[in-house]
């Protein structure tokens, strides 16, 4: 007479897992650097920059996230980052200053914004650690910031091997 085996981790437990990966915003992400813009990679010409903003094809970045940034030692005017931001607006579905790795954390934080956060009251909540698409490690702060006032436990990793982050006293 064998026994039946029973996954007592998927069948019985009382985990909820919290999968990061979900939250992933689909779609192509730029980097608009703008050092090819400037004058030797020094300056900034107003003119010429204001020239390349009328005659740039914006199109190409519709539905596009883009990062903007400048990765030459130069001084850039503000008003040129938000003259390059007015451009790429109507196109792109979102433009922030920064870096790649800075337009995931914003892609996440504000996939994150819309979470109910009350679902997760007294729960035991695992943050799943395997994903097939990058997590930055903001994103796993983020959600342990916003899970740690309402769950019961916080633990990290898959829930047949989980590394305790927090648990209510």
């Amino acid at each position: 007479m064998e026994k039946e085996i029973v996954n007592r981790v998927s069948n019985n437990s009382q985990l909820v897992t919290f999968d990061l990966e979900e939250l992933y915003t689909p779609g192509e992400r730029v980097l608009f650097d703008i050092k090819s813009l400037l004058f030797q990679e020094l300056i900034l010409r107003e003119k010429d920059f204001r020239d390349f903003i009328k005659s740039h094809d914006w199109s190409q970045y519709s539905n596009k996230y883009v990062a903007i940034t400048c990765s030459a030692d130069a001084v850039v005017p503000t008003w040129a980052y938000m003259l390059l931001t007015s451009a790429l607006q109507p196109f792109a579905s979102l433009v922030i200053f920064g870096s790649l790795l800075d337009l995931e954390t914003t892609l996440f934080k504000n996939a994150l914004d819309n979470i109910e956060w009350g679902k997760f009251s007294n729960a035991k909540v695992v943050i799943k650690g395997c994903s097939k698409v990058e997590v930055p490690i903001s994103s796993y702060v983020e959600v342990t910031n916003r899970l740690r006032p309402v769950a019961s436990s916080i633990m990290f990793g898959e829930p047949c091997s989980t590394v305790p982050v927090f648990k209510k006293k």
